[in-house]
């Protein structure tokens, strides 16, 4: 049997005593999608810089392509594409001076810039200063230069955030397109609709902890036309609603 891209065994984090991630595991093949959903402080962000090396459990193990950080820092991190929730360009430089600086960082050549751009919808902006560029501009090319290298695991902390329902519905294409090329992603999100189209598998997450879970047909299939929406109400703290089967 292959070996899993991405393998989350046990993991936690503390900081200051406070449980920022609790005893989350998760396994992804090949070619997978998986959606971490929850409110703001739910430990999405801190577990994703986990498993792209970023921050180091307090407890548990994550293994990336069958290599751990500590194996090998460079390697682990070849097998990773990153898109953090926010980030400052550097100012002056043009939406292609910007990504083709990234392709350089990882050897990539000039051609594989003007393709990254192309995907994303940025091929006619190319020559503007990105610091010039709106919210969802810059959430495209940070998802651009996040697939640059074509790595088996791709990491996208809130990708939808500022784009508007055209390029949202451009996300999940995207997405789509990279399972069926053999990649795996997985990324925080709060728009359900988003995870619902794209995603195979959904980890509801609150206070740190993996509040409900399973693929998105178990869920679709539980909670009928609520679908995640009403599977996201029922893992909040307090909430007593049963989820609603067909």
């Amino acid at each position: 049997m292959d070996k899993p891209v991405l393998l989350v065994e046990g993991v936690g984090k503390s900081i200051k005593g406070q449980h920022l991630v609790r005893d989350i595991s998760l396994t992804m093949n090949s070619g997978s999608v998986l959606a971490l959903c929850g409110g703001n402080g739910a430990g999405k962000s801190t577990l994703l810089r986990i498993v792209m090396g970023i921050l180091q459990p307090t407890s548990g193990t994550v293994q990336v392509d069958g290599l751990s950080w500590k194996q090998n820092r460079k390697a682990y991190a070849d097998k990773l594409g990153y898109m953090p929730d926010d980030y400052s360009f550097a100012k002056g430089l043009t939406a292609w001076e910007t990504l083709h600086f990234w392709a350089s960082l990882r050897g990539l050549p000039r051609s594989r810039t003007e393709e990254a751009l192309e995907e994303v919808g940025l091929a006619d902006v190319r020559d503007k200063k990105v610091t010039a560029f709106s919210k969802g501009m810059r959430q495209r090319l940070l998802f651009a230069q996040a697939m640059l290298a074509r790595p088996p695991l791709l990491v996208l902390d809130e990708p939808t955030n500022g784009l508007d329902p055209y390029w949202m519905d451009e996300f999940v294409v995207l997405v789509n397109k990279l399972r069926r090329d053999g990649h795996s992603v997985i990324y925080s999100t709060h728009q359900l609709p988003v995870a619902e189209a794209s995603a195979d598998y959904v980890v509801f997450m609150q206070q740190g902890a993996a509040a409900r879970q399973g693929t998105v047909a178990e869920l679709l299939e539980r909670y009928g036309p609520g679908g995640l929406h009403a599977a996201f109400a029922e893992s909040r703290p307090g909430a007593t609603t049963e989820g609603a089967s067909r």
